[in-house]
């Protein structure tokens, strides 16, 4: 009961913490531009991530017998897969806006117009969701056969997997190469961005503006790292005979911990959501007043 009671407020504070980002968003003018266009979704795929994986992590803890039908897990693979691999590719945009923003600021607003910004947006979810599918197209031509109990907090792809009673190699084979093109070449495109974007730092002859542009890019590092680092090392690290319970701690890290940490590195790590939190905590103070 102490890990569901903890699960839970972890779980509270991670709807609370990226709806509350969602609200700043929506009702303050100076945050509508086009890097907090992206964090909205961001801050979805988290909140739809969290609701997808954890209730069911909370009702095995109630209920570890608790069964669950194959369309149940296919659908909630599938789910997972589409936010997963839609958050790789928001994380390369948001790097892409940043650099556009810092080292073209002249031109930002020419190049990074709100119809680009839609279309980057529709193109990350449509991609997520595409190749969600074949990877689930895959799975369904796989006989399962007993037993059917899996080894983990939800039905994550390779846990499945490791049901089947047929060869998966070829599963294996498109997983690694969707890590190969979803992960480590996003990853490679990101850090070229902010490369760049740290010899145009360098080059800030201002001190409050370097600070400011440094208070941006770092919260949207610490998102990457935490990201992208969990993904390798889950889906591109090297086997061991403690490989299922790796992943299951590092996927228990990321579904409730990382999830939590997000909307804190994006508040407390950004100068305009914290002035944008003020300035509505000041509103609702001075409304109840009135």
């Amino acid at each position: 009961m102490l890990l569901f009671g903890l699960f839970c407020l972890f779980y509270a504070f991670t709807l609370l913490g990226n709806g509350a980002i969602l609200g700043l968003i929506s009702l303050d003018p100076r945050l509508h531009i086009p890097m907090y266009f992206f964090l909205s979704p961001l801050a979805i795929i988290d909140m739809s991530y969290a609701c997808n994986t954890v209730p069911r992590m909370l009702m095995n803890l109630l209920s570890p017998t608790t069964p669950i039908s194959l369309a149940g897990c296919i659908t909630q693979t599938f789910l997972f897969l589409t936010f997963a691999l839609t958050e790789c590719l928001l994380l390369v945009v948001m790097s892409y806006d940043r650099y556009v923003a810092i080292c073209h600021p002249l031109r930002y607003s020419a190049i990074m117009s709100w119809r680009l910004c839609i279309t980057l947006a529709i193109t990350s979810w449509s991609c997520g969701c595409l190749l969600a599918l074949v990877h689930v197209v895959l799975i369904l031509r796989l006989p399962f056969c007993g037993p059917h109990e899996i080894n983990h907090f939800f039905c994550e792809i390779l846990s499945v997997l490791r049901l089947a009673c047929a060869n998966t190699r070829l599963n294996q084979v498109v997983i690694f190469a969707a890590c190969v093109f979803i992960l480590v070449g996003p990853l490679c495109l990101v850090l070229v961005s902010y490369t760049c974007i740290l010899f145009a730092i360098l080059r800030i002859q201002s001190g409050e503006g370097c600070r400011k542009v440094f208070s941006t890019c770092s919260s949207h590092l610490c998102v990457v790292g935490l990201f992208f680092g969990s993904a390798i090392v889950m889906y591109m690290g090297p086997k061991s005979s403690h490989s299922e319970e790796q992943q299951k701690v590092l996927f228990l890290f990321y579904s409730i911990f990382n999830l939590r940490l997000n909307p804190l590195i994006y508040s407390l790590r950004n100068a305009e959501v914290k002035g944008a939190l003020w300035r509505a905590l000041c509103k609702e103070s001075h409304s109840r007043l009135a």
